[in-house]
């Protein structure tokens, strides 16, 4: 088999991407306005069940909007987890407030546990909030990240959560198209169960517009703020009045029409990223001490990213299988490194970071995009069986 590059995960355009940008060109609406920005919100929210969404510059964006708009305020604190990428937590510190890491659980996302253990053991409740014992701080939120398109364990966390009157920033930008199929919140989509959900179209996510993302939440009040903050809170659109400090957030109406267009196929890469995730598992059952990451039982996941697990008896560590993955043309990565590890953040309160750790040791992401061929996959597959060469 000849050997080419085969990249971890890019677009797929094969839809009506260059139709609708050619629109938005041809109509000369290709800033802020345009009605490519608004049919995109509206299907968007169709697609999860809300009532509306509001669309922003990046899945970043949409966080920091989200933690304005609950009442975050500087030196509060927030419980994020280590485990994800670092946008998730960047957005606290953008006003003032303070990550309080968490660790995960074998779901990769947060561990509902530990959250409850550290509410109950490291924190008192006092009238209506939530304050750390260690500094007097009052906990106002907590950040959940539906890691690779799994789903982190919502029934539990929204329970504590109203217990101690936290509030819910769904980071489900990995996770557009995942939902529960039984249990308490089945039919509901990630996103769609905290008090505002998050989504992300970067050019590796799912469906992409380069860059953007949406916020969406069941409070149409939230939304009506969401609009108004990532429009440079305008009060008088005409005189150029403001009533807030608001951000330049808003999405283009040239990558609404890429977003629209990739909408209408993500169904279709839903699929595909579910049969080229049953063909990596029928090679990996076969190969010695490696394992793909499963997908929790009680839901309908977009497996957005496959993550293989080395174990002690695979012939090479994490590092090495990623260089010689390299040196044979395929991409792959090691999960992020800990946020709670990172420079900006070595300060800050981490609590029993075990299980984030351990998978950081071992999990490699291998190639994902939906346009990988069979052959593609068979030429993963057979560099990852390191033991027959």
């Amino acid at each position: 088999m000849d050997k080419h590059f085969i990249p971890l995960s890019v677009p797929n355009l094969k839809g009506n991407e260059l139709k609708y940008v050619t629109t938005a060109v041809e109509t000369e609406w290709v800033s802020t306005g345009g009605p490519f920005v608004s049919d995109f919100e509206a299907k968007l929210a169709q697609y999860v069940h809300c009532p509306n969404a509001v669309s922003c510059q990046s899945g970043t964006a949409g966080i920091h909007t989200a933690l304005i708009i609950l009442g975050i305020e500087r030196d509060d604190e927030v419980i994020v987890p280590t485990l994800t990428f670092i946008a998730a937590a960047n957005p606290v510190r953008y006003i003032g407030a303070e990550p309080v890491f968490m660790d995960c659980d074998d779901s990769l996302c947060m561990d509902p546990v530990k959250l409850r253990r550290f509410c109950q053991e490291e924190c008192c409740f006092k009238n209506g909030k939530l304050l750390d014992k260690k500094n007097g701080r009052h906990i106002k939120a907590v950040i959940v990240v539906h890691v690779f398109g799994n789903m982190a364990d919502m029934e539990s966390i929204l329970e504590i959560a109203k217990q101690y009157n936290l509030k819910v920033i769904e980071d489900a930008t990995e996770a557009l198209g995942t939902y529960y199929t039984t249990g308490t919140y089945a039919g509901k989509y990630a996103g769609t169960m905290g008090d505002i959900g998050i989504y992300s179209f970067n050019g590796n996510k799912i469906i992409t517009t380069g860059g953007g993302g949406m916020i969406v939440s069941e409070n149409s009040d939230y939304l009506k703020l969401a609009k108004h903050l990532t429009t440079q809170a305008k009060s008088d659109e005409l005189y150029y009045t403001h009533d807030m400090v608001g951000y330049n957030y808003r999405m283009t109406n040239l990558q609404a029409a890429l977003g629209l267009a990739q909408l209408e196929q993500l169904e279709q890469f839903i699929d595909i990223k579910l049969r080229n995730y049953r063909e990596y598992s029928k090679i990996l059952k076969n190969i010695r001490g490696l394992s793909l990451l499963p997908f929790c039982d009680m839901i309908r996941s977009n497996h957005w990213f496959y993550g293989v697990f080395c174990g002690e008896d695979y012939p090479v560590d994490r590092d090495q299988l990623i260089h010689y993955l390299a040196e044979n043309k395929v991409q792959s990565r090691p999960i992020w490194g800990l946020i709670n590890e990172q420079l900006p953040y070595q300060d800050a309160r981490a609590y029993h970071i075990e299980r984030a750790r351990y998978y950081w040791k071992h999990v490699v992401n291998i190639p994902c995009s939906t346009n990988l061929s069979n052959d593609d996959i068979q030429q993963v597959g057979a560099l990852l069986d390191i033991g027959k060469r």
